[in-house]
């Protein structure tokens, strides 16, 4: 396959979708994990639905981080010695074939109540599947039954894992909140303990995956956090399947401020300790002014493209407008989707 001559812009992607349906691995967090799952979604086949038969995904798992210490989930994983569920949460509900009310109920974060305030309902129902099932995977796999997902949903891992950085100047700072809250810049993560590992079902879906994504998200504490986890850099390096990194749109303070999209990947490859990608999703599409001035106020930038360097670390570059500007700026999921199912059909045909 020639990328420069197939996929050398974003709708050559779009138009070259077809083939068999693919199996699809989405390794992430936050957001972006959430936002690119429910451009995947839709093109996920369903037995006993009509466009069954037309769709690209035969198979769909999220890899979700499980190093969150705020908010909701570093409560429940501090009251209940469990893995913080709000990633794996918003997974479930973007990947949802439910009724509204139910996703909307899942979503809902209470307002008032001394021990509720500000906690979340699709949080606390996870917390008690796991108290009743006294197995956190297991609870996650229950709850996606209950909202019927189109697709698996894993934690990276079910060690009770803390996030440590060692910052610019040499000092430590241990847990995601307190890292992200820091002054200074991330120069190394690292797991507490090291030896975390990955599921053995996490392992296998990228063994078997034709597709495999790597973002968007913070570069840190939603993308580098994943590739910690023992097993899953090896598994990489040797899957099959056509590995795609899925750049960020902007900078983000203390993570990613000032790099570049081919920095982006070197700071994953100085955790990965190998080369884990084949191709790089880039967005190429200029801001408004009215967001470039909303971003700079938080110093923050548009990543810039530099699509020499990508390719010299031999990884193929797909750019092109992958962004959509609202109050924040965000992936274009159905664009992002189309690049990635191109990009998988056509690596499937030239394997045979």
């Amino acid at each position: 396959m020639n990328p420069a001559e197939l996929l050398s812009s974003a709708d050559q992607a779009v138009s070259s979708a077809s083939g068999a349906p693919l199996r699809v691995v989405a390794i992430g967090g936050g957001t972006g994990l959430s936002t690119l799952l429910r451009g995947l979604r839709r093109h996920v086949s369903v037995p006993g639905l009509p466009s069954a038969a037309q769709a690209q995904i035969a198979d769909l798992a999220a890899v979700v981080t499980v190093t969150d210490d705020g908010g909701s989930s570093g409560r429940l994983r501090k009251d209940f010695n469990m893995l913080p569920p709000g990633d794996l949460r918003n997974c479930m509900v973007a990947l949802s074939e439910e009724e509204d009310l139910l996703v909307k109920l899942f979503a809902h974060r209470f307002r008032s109540g001394d021990a509720l305030e500000g906690h979340n309902f699709g949080n606390l129902f996870v917390a008690a599947l796991t108290e009743l099932t006294g197995d956190f995977a297991h609870a996650i796999q229950l709850a996606s039954k209950i909202l019927a997902t189109r697709g698996r949903i894993y934690p990276v891992t079910t060690t009770n894992a803390m996030l440590v950085a060692r910052m610019d100047d040499g000092s430590l700072v241990r847990g995601e909140t307190s890292i992200t809250a820091s002054r200074q810049r991330i120069a190394e993560l690292m797991l507490d303990p090291p030896g975390a590992a990955a599921l053995p079902e996490t392992l296998d879906a990228i063994e078997r995956a034709d597709l495999i994504t790597v973002g968007p998200g913070s570069l840190y504490t939603s993308l580098i956090t994943n590739l910690l986890v023992k097993g899953i850099p090896d598994a990489l390096a040797s899957a099959r399947g056509v590995r795609v990194f899925i750049c960020n749109l902007m900078t983000q303070a203390n993570e990613s401020l000032g790099l570049t999209a081919s920095e982006h990947i070197e700071r994953i490859y100085e955790h990965t300790r190998a080369p884990i990608f084949d191709y790089a999703i880039v967005n190429t599409a200029p801001f408004s002014p009215e967001t470039l001035a909303r971003y700079a106020t938080e110093n923050a930038s548009p990543i810039e493209a530099d699509i020499e360097r990508v390719e010299a670390l031999g990884v193929h570059c797909i750019t092109g407008d992958f962004a959509v500007e609202d109050n924040v700026v965000r992936h274009e999921a159905n664009r992002v989707t189309s690049a990635l199912l191109a990009l998988g059909h056509s690596a499937v045909r030239t394997r045979g």
